[in-house]
């Protein structure tokens, strides 16, 4: 896996990235992972090159949305929005995590502070429990540095990079 470029960007950015590429490579089967902000503006993904591996690993059966991070993105902020809507409804207070088990895998949504989700898709042989586990270790370490200063440099980041590689 090729990790994203991390030059210019401050400590906390490029810790996240860290944190991002030991969770894609610590648990087997995810296929790809996005860091969405509240208002569902993509923050921080897994490398496009990961995912393409996988497909190609998968001999043809696609094995996550798409093709982009983006695709994911809008999926998790999707369920995190018709999620935190119900939660108000049935008044028990916050979401903290959403599963959606699939035939041929699993999406994963966790909350990581202030509005900003994880979400993980994962192929079905991907076991749940681990995921859940390294998730919530990203969301522990994650959550109290995602301030709204970061979450600006990584949307210009991604900006950055999809204007460098001609998107």
């Amino acid at each position: 896996m090729t990790a994203p470029s991390t030059f210019g960007l401050s400590s906390e950015a490029r810790n996240l990235h860290w944190l991002l590429s030991n969770l894609i490579e610590e648990v087997p089967g995810i296929q790809s992972v996005a860091v969405v902000s509240s208002d569902g503006l993509l923050l921080l993904s897994s490398d496009p090159g990961r995912i393409e591996e996988a497909r190609e690993a998968r001999s043809e059966k696609r094995t996550g949305p798409r093709g982009s991070a983006a695709d994911l993105a809008t999926i998790v902020s999707g369920i995190g929005s018709l999620t935190v809507g119900a939660a108000k409804l049935m008044d028990f207070g916050g979401v903290k995590h959403t599963m959606v088990a699939m035939d041929e895998g699993s999406l994963f949504v966790m909350s990581i502070s202030d509005g900003s989700l994880l979400g993980v898709h994962g192929s079905a042989e991907c076991d749940m429990s681990v995921v859940a586990y390294h998730m919530a270790l990203f969301v522990g370490r994650a959550g109290h540095v995602l301030t709204p200063e970061l979450r600006t440099e990584l949307r210009k980041s991604l900006e950055g990079d999809a204007t460098r590689s001609g998107r």
